[in-house]
């Protein structure tokens, strides 16, 4: 099985950090990975996304012009990647930064309230943590544990201490998470 990801948003919206961590829940599970982030020059405030690729067999090239899945969390994003997005493929937004209708009716479109939830929870920095967990109850393509021994090496031995909070913001994710 081979998924096609692109995380899209702006800097600071932890979109890479999210990339990279599936990549490494991938890779502790055997999976061929690719993980290519792109981002404008100021990389807080900017957009950014990431492409990821996880596959059970050999990845010819991590460049892709469609996509099996698209998180989207600004309009500029998704101006850019819903018409990216395959015919019958997945698509996840928060709405706090989408203005504009989705256009498309050929995919799958879910919604997740993922920055009114970190803020009305306290949980401002575990944004991109509960948009992966929208992510992983409605495509599983890695489990929880990879996810978190992904997250574990990506994050400092200083703030592993934030585990749990993490944790528990992938689980609010997986609970909000809303097919439109």
């Amino acid at each position: 099985m081979k998924h096609e990801i692109i995380i899209a948003g702006f800097g600071g919206q932890g979109v890479l950090s999210m990339g990279k961590i599936l990549a490494y829940a991938g890779l502790m599970e055997g999976k061929e990975i690719t993980w290519m982030p792109a981002y404008g020059p100021e990389q807080r405030g900017g957009t950014a996304n990431v492409t990821v690729i996880l596959s059970d067999d050999r990845i010819s090239s991590p460049i892709l012009n469609e996509y099996d899945i698209a998180i989207i969390l600004n309009q500029p994003s998704m101006d850019k990647f819903e018409s990216k997005v395959k015919k019958g493929g997945i698509l996840i937004y928060d709405d706090y930064g989408i203005q504009k209708p989705i256009k498309r009716d050929d995919m799958d479109i879910y919604r997740i309230n993922a920055m009114d939830t970190a803020t009305e929870f306290n949980m401002s920095k575990t944004f991109n943590m509960i948009v992966l967990g929208g992510l992983l109850k409605i495509a599983p393509i890695v489990s929880l544990d990879s996810v978190m021994n992904g997250l574990k090496k990506t994050l400092p031995e200083r703030h592993h201490k934030l585990l749990p909070v993490n944790e528990e913001a992938i689980r609010k994710g997986m609970d909000i998470i809303q097919k439109i």
